[in-house]
């Protein structure tokens, strides 16, 4: 229950200080330092998302900017190692706190129970296409793969190959931004490639609806069986 107050009380200080600080202007202080600092800037880029993920900062801000400070090549690099390091972060923080909590519950939840092992079975296609999907919320997401059996190792690439395609396009675009006031303000030319992966997301989320349905429905139908009495 210690761990279960204590991850509660982390997210509540989460959301209340992205609405309390200001964020969005140290985010945008720190881009600027790290354009000011070339491609040594890349460091500070890729550090800074790991607090951002642990506190549910939006990282578009800060993918778009690594576009703007350190141009097409070192910005895919940075923000794709940053934001694999920050949503890896996350992750450990869910399953240190709160996997304890998880498997009692599990146990008393057959269906749960299906689900997380099918995670365990099948983790890097499930995170793969829900990393790959709009409609799943990235910050919110690393802390909830973190309460599941799915291995470290699926996770980490899976995510690192999910949320590349995304990530080098955001980082396209925000390398020819003009300023740093546009990006924060939306003033930036998505161009095809937004839509493209639109689709492109839409499909996995459907991809993944029907993979985890059918994964859990053969957990639970192995796990009722075993737990069947044997006939006369």
């Amino acid at each position: 229950m210690l761990r279960i107050a204590v991850l509660l009380l982390l997210a509540a200080l989460a959301f209340a200080g992205l609405f309390a600080l200001p964020a969005k202007e140290w985010l945008v202080g720190a881009l600027q330092w790290a354009k000011d600092m070339g491609p040594w800037g890349g460091l500070i880029i890729g550090a800074a998302y790991v607090p951002a993920c642990l506190f549910f900062v939006p990282g578009t801000i800060l993918t778009l900017g690594a576009g703007y400070a350190l141009g097409l090549g070192w910005g895919i690099a940075a923000a794709s190692v940053g934001s694999t390091l920050g949503a890896t972060a996350a992750f450990f923080a869910g399953r240190t706190l709160a996997r304890g909590w998880v498997e009692t519950w599990v146990a008393r939840n057959p269906r749960f129970a299906a689900l997380d092992h099918a995670l365990a079975q099948q983790g890097f296609k499930v995170v793969l296409l829900t990393r790959l999907s709009p409609i799943f919320p990235f910050n919110v997401m690393n802390y909830a793969y973190g309460i599941t059996r799915v291995s470290t190792r699926d996770y980490v690439l899976a995510s690192w190959c999910g949320m590349f395609p995304a990530t080098a396009l955001v980082v396209y675009v925000g390398s020819a931004a003009k300023s740093l006031a546009d990006l924060v303000q939306g003033r930036v030319d998505r161009g095809p490639g937004y839509t493209a992966l639109y689709v492109l997301g839409l499909v996995a989320t459907v991809a993944v609806t029907v993979l985890v349905g059918r994964l859990a429905r053969r957990e639970l139908h192995r796990t009722l069986d075993h737990a069947a009495p044997p006939s006369a």
